[in-house]
C-alpha cells in the first residue's frame, strides 16, 4: 500500500485508525488545529505526491468546523501533489435540506456537494445518505454505501430463532426496510406519521404485522428520538413481543440520550459514523458497531480499481 494513504480531521480519528487498521496501514501525519481567533490550521507533515489519498471526516459535532477542516484538508492535499483526493464522509450533514420545501430557502445539501468538489475532491465516498439523489449533486463519482451488512451480521448473531418483523418509520425507508426483510426472510412493517411540523407528530399508525414478534426499526438518522420513541410505545400497544432499533447515524441533539434511556425499547444499536457522546455511552441499552471493516473494504476496493457495488452481493 505504498501509494495509499488515509488522513483524518478531528471528527472520525477513533474511527479513521479502525479503518488503517483494516487496510494495513497507519493514519497520515497531518497537524488539524486552530489559532487563538478560531481559524481552521492545518499542515501535512508527509509526502503525498502522487499519492491516491482517502479523507475521513464526518461532518458532526461542531458541523461546521468539522465541514471547513475537510475542505482545509483536502486544499492542503490537492497543493501537496496529491494524485487523487477521495473525501471519505461518514455522516454527510445537511442531506436533510436537499430539496425546497418553501419559498426562499437554499438547498443546502447541493452546496455542501458544491464546495467539497471546489475544495479538490476528485470522489466521494459516503455511508447512507439520508436522500439517495444527493449523490446527483456531485460532478464527480459517489460510492454511497449502506450499513445492511453489518446489520445483517449482527441480527444473525443476536436474534437467532426469534419472529422478527422490520419496521420503517415512514414511507420514504420503506426500500431499506424491504431489502432488510428480504435477506432476514421477514414481513415489514410501516409507521404512518402525521407531521404537522418538523420534529413533532400529530398521529401514528402502524401498517403490517407485529403481533407477538420482535419489532425491529431501520432509519438512517436518530436525531431528536422524540418519533423513534413514540414508534416503539405505538408497535407495544399494538402487540409486539419487544421492539429494538438499527439507527445508522447517532446525531443525538440535546435531550434525545434522556429520550432514548427512559424509553420502551430493548436495545438500540447505532454506528460508530459519530462518535457516541460520553453521555450515551452510559446507557446501557445504546449499543455500537463499527463500520471501519466495511469502509476499509470499499477504500481498497477503489484504490485497487475494483467494484464497491460487490460489498453488497
Amino acid at each position: 500500500m505504498e501509494r495509499l494513504k488515509v488522513f483524518s480531521g478531528n471528527a472520525n480519528r477513533q474511527l479513521a485508525e479502525g479503518i488503517c487498521r483494516r487496510i494495513g496501514v497507519a493514519v497520515g501525519d497531518a497537524t488539524v488545529g486552530t489559532f487563538n481567533d478560531g481559524e481552521i490550521f492545518v499542515e501535512i507533515r508527509e509526502n503525498v505526491r502522487g499519492m491516491d489519498v482517502f479523507v475521513v471526516q464526518s461532518l458532526v459535532d461542531s458541523v461546521n468546523s468539522s465541514f471547513m477542516e475537510l475542505l482545509i484538508l483536502t486544499d492542503a492535499l490537492k497543493r501537496a501533489s496529491a494524485k487523487r483526493i477521495t473525501a471519505v464522509i461518514p455522516y454527510y450533514a445537511y442531506a436533510r435540506q436537499d430539496r425546497k420545501v418553501a419559498p426562499r430557502v437554499p438547498i443546502t445539501a447541493k452546496l455542501i456537494a458544491d464546495l467539497i468538489v471546489t475544495a479538490g475532491a476528485q470522489r466521494v465516498l459516503t455511508l447512507e445518505l439520508h436522500a439517495g439523489q444527493i449523490q446527483g449533486f456531485f460532478n464527480i463519482p459517489v460510492d454511497h454505501l449502506y450499513a445492511r451488512p453489518i446489520l445483517l451480521a449482527y441480527f444473525k448473531e443476536h436474534y437467532k430463532e426469534v419472529p422478527i418483523t422490520i419496521v420503517s418509520p415512514d414511507a420514504g425507508g420503506v426500500e431499506r426496510a424491504r431489502a432488510f426483510a428480504k435477506r432476514l426472510e421477514c414481513p415489514i412493517a410501516i409507521l404512518d406519521k402525521r407531521r404537522p411540523r418538523a420534529n413533532e407528530i400529530d398521529e401514528m399508525r402502524i401498517i403490517g404485522d407485529v403481533q407477538g414478534r420482535v419489532a425491529i426499526i431501520i432509519d438512517d438518522i436518530v436525531d431528536t428520538a422524540k418519533t423513534v420513541c413514540m414508534a416503539a410505545d405505538a408497535l407495544l400497544d399494538h402487540g409486539a413481543r419487544s421492539v429494538s432499533a438499527f439507527l445508522v447515524h447517532p446525531v443525538l441533539s440535546p435531550g434525545s440520550v434522556e429520550r432514548l434511556a427512559a424509553s420502551s425499547f430493548e436495545e438500540i444499536v447505532v454506528t460508530d459514523t459519530i462518535p457516541l457522546k460520553d453521555q450515551a455511552k452510559r446507557v446501557e441499552k445504546i449499543r455500537v458497531v463499527s463500520v471501519a471493516q466495511l469502509l476499509g473494504d470499499a477504500i481498497l476496493r477503489i484504490h485497487k480499481e475494483a467494484s464497491v457495488s460487490s460489498l453488497f452481493d
